[in-house]
């Protein structure tokens, strides 16, 4: 039976794969340094016997290099993602997005594992010109420190593919919704209306134009992909084949809760720097293996901040 080794395993995306996978009858080790991760999204995964967690850091590779031996596939979901705030602390992308990379594939090479899947970012692309946005476009600027550490991490992979015969997938996320949600709009704007129902703060515009996939449907095209290894190195783009505006998203959730609050706009086209105006990504290689995403983004959006309304204690 294979032995899945799942970094960021207590993240949003890193549990719900952990559980997915277990449920697939693998056997898993979970490894975070929960500096953003949350014991409680591991609580069903604790249950089982088949999975093991570690706690350690991915700057620490002799931890890294012990607890990943033995296994056969890596999954690299562990990252920082803190994009608005990205120039306010640039070491953190380079030391916890491309150093730690560098570890994984390096524990990979001496533990004799060949496979790797990579969670990488849709905001590689930049300010996209061509809609929608194809895994081969081009992207000549990047917008973020986050986009570049990713794309950082892409180019690793692919050399390590390349030079000591690996077998690597990146995924290309638009942003993730769903259940274990830590961070992005929908919680913002969540958060900002149970502290304050009559107004609400909106960076930008309103108008700025992003593709959301809900995160079990994400889960059901990693699976997919799972089972179409590629013979060295391959990008798959995951998101819905449509595009919502910023002010459709706030008009489901303010709906959702029963408000109708002042918007207070910030003004201009981005919510920060890097904030790419509009993001909608090209998914017909993913769907050529048969995947489609079941849920809407305006389904998305509002089970998103059900659960959030849900479980208000857990922010």
């Amino acid at each position: 039976m294979p032995k899945a080794f799942v970094t960021g395993a207590a993240g949003f995306i890193g549990s719900t794969l952990v559980d997915r996978l277990l449920s697939e009858g693998v056997e898993v080790v979970g490894y975070d340094n929960f500096s953003t991760g949350r014991k409680t999204f591991l609580q069903k995964a604790m249950t089982n016997p088949k999975f093991t967690l570690v706690k350690a850091d991915l700057l620490d590779p002799f931890a890294l290099t012990k607890a990943m031996r033995g296994a056969s596939e890596v999954w690299h979901f562990s990252a920082n993602a803190d994009v608005r705030f990205g120039l306010e602390h640039p070491r953190k992308d380079l030391e916890q997005n491309i150093l730690a990379t560098s570890n994984v594939l390096e524990a990979m090479r001496h533990n004799d594992i060949r496979d790797i899947f990579f969670s990488s970012t849709g905001s590689v692309y930049g300010e996209a010109r061509v809609f929608p946005t194809p895994e081969d476009a081009p992207m000549p600027i990047q917008t973020s420190l986050y986009a570049t550490s990713k794309l950082s991490g892409e180019g690793l992979i692919s050399s390590y593919c390349l030079g000591y015969g690996f077998r690597g997938v990146v995924f290309r996320f638009v942003s993730i919704l769903g259940e274990r949600y830590t961070h992005g709009h929908v919680l913002d704007f969540v958060q900002h209306l149970l502290n304050n129902p009559n107004r609400l703060p909106v960076m930008g515009d309103g108008t700025q134009k992003k593709s959301y996939l809900y995160v079990q449907d994400c889960i059901e095209a990693l699976m997919v992909v799972r089972n179409h290894m590629p013979k060295v190195f391959d990008i798959y783009n995951l998101g819905a084949d449509e595009y919502c505006t910023v002010n459709d998203s706030i008009g489901w959730i303010t709906a959702l809760m029963g408000l109708k609050p002042t918007l207070e706009y910030a003004g201009g086209k981005r919510g920060w720097v890097g904030d790419n105006p509009f993001i909608f990504l090209e998914t017909k290689k993913i769907r050529s293996l048969g995947w489609k995403n079941k849920l809407s983004i305006q389904q998305a959006v509002e089970q998103t901040a059900r659960w959030l309304l849900d479980n208000q204690s857990n922010f």
